[in-house]
């Protein structure tokens, strides 16, 4: 890749993980979007194995722990889903119900909305993440 490639890389890349930040915790209305925020993460990481290649990547982001973040997220996200379950109430009955008291991070309001939607990022970012570091190292393999 050019160099200017490479410096536009570096350039986007915080960026793109503060945009994907905020579309975690705010989305599109209050609750948050988990999915856009890891697709917009993962392009960022994606853009930087294109400028620099795999080897660089890998030692500078730590990309090897993408699935142990996805089986989390999944963890995370099927916990949200199920522990109201096992508690009598219907699945994805979030905390606190409606009309509650909300627990406040600034203006942000912290909800099991907001843990499950983390939980779909780490699915996402992670799933991602991994396939196109497995699918770099075939080619830098091939390329040597």
């Amino acid at each position: 890749m050019t160099v200017m490639t490479q410096v536009i890389a570096r350039l986007i890349f915080p960026a793109s993980l503060a945009i994907a930040a905020a579309m975690l915790v705010k989305g599109y209305v209050d609750t948050g979007d988990g999915f856009s925020a890891g697709v917009i993460a993962a392009i960022a990481v994606v853009l930087q194995y294109m400028a620099f290649g795999y080897k660089n990547v890998k030692q500078t982001i730590p990309v090897h722990l993408a699935p142990f973040g996805m089986v989390f997220g999944l963890l995370l996200s099927l916990g949200v889903a199920f522990v109201p379950a096992m508690i009598g109430q219907d699945v994805f009955t979030h905390a606190p119900p409606p009309g509650g008291e909300l627990i406040h991070l600034g203006s942000l309001e912290v909800h099991s909305a907001v843990l499950f939607d983390v939980g779909v990022f780490l699915i996402v970012f992670g799933f991602i993440v991994q396939a196109t570091s497995m699918i770099a190292q075939i080619v830098e393999r091939r390329a040597q």
